[in-house]
């Protein structure tokens, strides 16, 4: 692990059971496919792909009082994720069902369980760490929004960067694109996606998203899927990277990978170009896997 760096990550961990269809869905009818379980939440695999990328992470979540529960925990110590151990009595830990295409293209139906209610007191002592990573998730959830603004509060006084990761676009809808962009007046570096940035800022073309986005934060990241990324920081230059090329199986977690990739750089003041160019390293070795997150045994 990297002495100079630790990353906080802050949201949801979740037990994806992923869905590989052999063949295109026919409603009413029989589908074949390769089903199985991992573990998967947004910042529960930022900082398991940090770990296994040589950087030190802390993830603050909840998981529920059953045995999905106890697995994911096992899983992150397989990692050398350092977390909290907050179980919420009763509750069921959160799950997502991942259906992925034949293209490899995955729909995703969550149910965020025992992940709502985060609060300042999940928060480890924050002179440990170097940057903060939150995954928008858990803004959205009704049940840890007012906690998560306290810990980003918190977060900022003590002078730490914040890495924002919007979520999805069905997600941000729930709580409104005026809304979502409130929250970026308390965020460094924003990293989303294409179409994530069209509807915060109502622009197609990405350079003018990014253009519009810089207004709000310092640092904004685009993902473009197979177009690769591009990345500008307010007052310089704008740069692109290209995707590497891969055999994509599944883009579950791809966007994770990316972020960790990319945090790895940037949080060490390395050069937007590089950061971006690490990001999608990662990304390109995700998309090559079932599942959201790195190989490891746990055992």
């Amino acid at each position: 692990m990297s002495a100079a760096i630790k990353i906080l990550c802050i949201g949801d961990i979740m037990l994806d059971v992923t869905v590989l269809l052999k063949k295109p869905i026919v409603e009413g009818l029989e589908t074949r496919a390769e089903i199985s379980t991992q573990g998967g939440g947004a910042a529960a695999n930022v900082a398991s792909w940090l770990s296994c990328a040589g950087v030190a992470s802390y993830l603050v979540t909840r998981i529920g009082e059953d045995s999905a529960g106890k697995t994911l925990m096992t899983e992150l110590d397989a990692y050398g994720v350092e977390h909290s151990k907050s179980v919420v009595p009763g509750a069921n830990t959160g799950v997502v069902v991942v259906i992925v295409g034949v293209d490899g293209e995955r729909t995703m139906f969550p149910d965020s369980g025992a992940n709502g209610g985060l609060t300042l007191s999940d928060v480890p002592d924050l002179s440990d760490f170097t940057a903060a990573y939150i995954s928008a998730y858990s803004l959205i959830n009704p049940q840890s929004r007012s906690g998560v603004l306290q810990i980003i509060s918190s977060i900022s006084a003590a002078g730490l960067p914040i890495i924002l990761d919007p979520a999805t676009v069905g997600v941000i809808m729930e709580v409104g694109a005026a809304n979502a962009n409130d929250w970026l007046q308390s965020v460094d570096t924003l990293i989303l996606n294409e179409e994530e940035s069209q509807f915060l800022t109502g622009k197609e073309n990405p350079i003018e998203a990014t253009s519009q986005l810089l207004k709000s934060v310092n640092t904004v990241v685009i993902k473009r899927g197979a177009k690769g990324a591009l990345g500008q920081t307010r007052g310089e230059k704008l740069v692109q990277v290209g995707a590497q090329r891969t055999a994509v199986i599944n883009t579950t977690g791809a966007g994770d990978a990316f972020a960790a990739g990319f945090i790895k750089i940037w949080a060490a003041n390395g050069p937007l170009l590089e950061a971006l160019e690490s990001g999608a390293d990662l990304a390109a070795q995700c998309v090559a896997l079932i599942g959201a997150r790195p190989l490891v045994a746990t055992d």
